[in-house]
């Protein structure tokens, strides 16, 4: 009955695709696995926060929130924690209003399919996450799909199908989790605007670690204002639980009205809304020096990388190291991981083909010279054929 789904199986193994769900034991910077302890390089924890008990502690002391909602938002999964951490978000990003989301997944997803239909057009950079080329797959608008960071590709493509549609969205992320680099947002804000286009910007590995007050990658560039949807997570460098996006009121009570994944979702519990807003009120205030020297780690790693000659990419704390074929990434984390490292590979599909890669996702609690003997292990452990790799485009 299932023989289809066991040759898929057998497939995936014999191409070093397959994938298994490792049950894990956490505690701060370390993961334990079959009673081994690894230092763990391959969460989105940037900040440090997740198993932070001093953290979790302090919020728990007073709190009296519920750990169930039992319902949509829309019928009685509602609190006013939720509207007060909207209300919030919506001030730090001086914009109109903020929705809240159950995850990332739901963010996109939601945002894609309710604000575009087959009338409207959609320009989409190559390597945008799964959710977001999911969400637009679902609104059955058209997409096109730029060269990842080529904005004259972009407005090649926007010059020639612009006029074709109703509505039009430029969507990016701002800080790509696969590749470890940033969009450009000066020329995306230049050509939104002149091809009258909204703009929609996923923060989701930026917010956190980037901006002054911790906003993203867009807050450093000053480019709040000209975004029309800010979409951010929580479950990230919040070490909480939800998604957010923020924007024009229209647009906002447009997706509360439309937007499936949170019409029909049951809501988060109260505690994980409440324990978000503590993270951004009262730890990440004052978390500017963690981050200083989590992004002054990344840059002295990749100097290190550079020594080595590895093919390294990107220019934030995520760190990839481009290995070629799916073996060599594979035979790379094996080796990494006999040696105390969890750092799983990254493999096609995924990622282009011949460009799998060991990504290594720094975070705040962890210092330079915890991590210093990777790149040799891998210099040793892996032979790089220059034929085989071949950065995604």
């Amino acid at each position: 009955m299932y023989d289809n789904y066991k040759k898929i199986l057998a497939e995936l193994k014999e191409n070093s695709l397959h994938r298994n769900i490792n049950p894990i034991k956490k505690h701060g910077k370390y993961i334990d696995i079959d009673n081994k302890t690894y230092l763990n390089l391959s969460s989105n924890d940037y900040l440090g926060l997740a198993e932070n008990r001093e953290v979790i502690n302090s919020f728990l002391k007073d709190c009296s929130f519920s750990l169930g909602s039992a319902s949509s938002r829309l019928l009685t999964g509602n609190s006013c924690i939720y509207h007060e951490l909207e209300s919030l978000l919506a001030c730090l990003y001086k914009k109109e209003k903020a929705l809240l989301f159950n995850s990332g997944y739901h963010a996109n997803v939601g945002i894609m399919s309710a604000l575009l239909d087959r009338k409207d057009v959609v320009f989409s950079d190559k390597l945008n996450h799964a959710s977001i080329l999911d969400g637009i797959k679902l609104s059955e608008a058209k997409m096109f799909r730029y060269k990842h960071l080529d904005y004259n590709h972009l407005e090649e493509l926007l010059e020639k199908h612009r006029s074709e549609y109703r509505n039009a969205i430029i969507v990016s992320e701002s800080l790509f989790s696969m590749d470890g680099d940033f969009c450009d947002f000066k020329r995306l804000i230049e050509l939104k605007n002149r091809y009258n286009a909204f703009l929609v910007i996923d923060e989701a590995h930026a917010v956190g670690v980037y901006g002054k007050n911790a906003l993203g990658a867009a807050e450093d560039a000053c480019a709040i204002a000209d975004i029309d949807l800010v979409v951010g997570t929580f479950g990230k460098s919040i070490a909480s639980m939800g998604a957010f996006c923020t924007g024009d009121g229209v647009l906002i009570d447009y997706l509360i009205n439309k937007s499936r994944s949170l019409i029909f979702s049951t809501a988060l519990p109260e505690i994980n809304i409440a324990f978000t807003y503590y993270v951004i009120t009262e730890i990440l205030p004052n978390m500017s020096s963690q981050r200083t020297n989590l992004i002054k780690t990344a840059e002295k790693f990749r100097g290190v990388l550079k020594e080595y000659g590895l093919p390294y990419i990107g220019t934030s704390h995520i760190v990839p190291v481009i290995l070629g074929c799916n073996e060599n990434a594979q035979n790379c984390a094996n080796k990494l991981i006999d040696a105390g490292y969890y750092l799983l590979p990254i493999r096609h599909p995924t990622v282009a083909l011949n460009s799998s890669r060991i990504r290594i996702s720094l975070r705040a609690d962890i210092n330079f010279e915890e991590i210093e003997n990777i790149p040799k292990l891998i210099k040793e452990h892996v032979e790089i054929s220059k034929n085989d790799i071949k950065l995604a485009i």
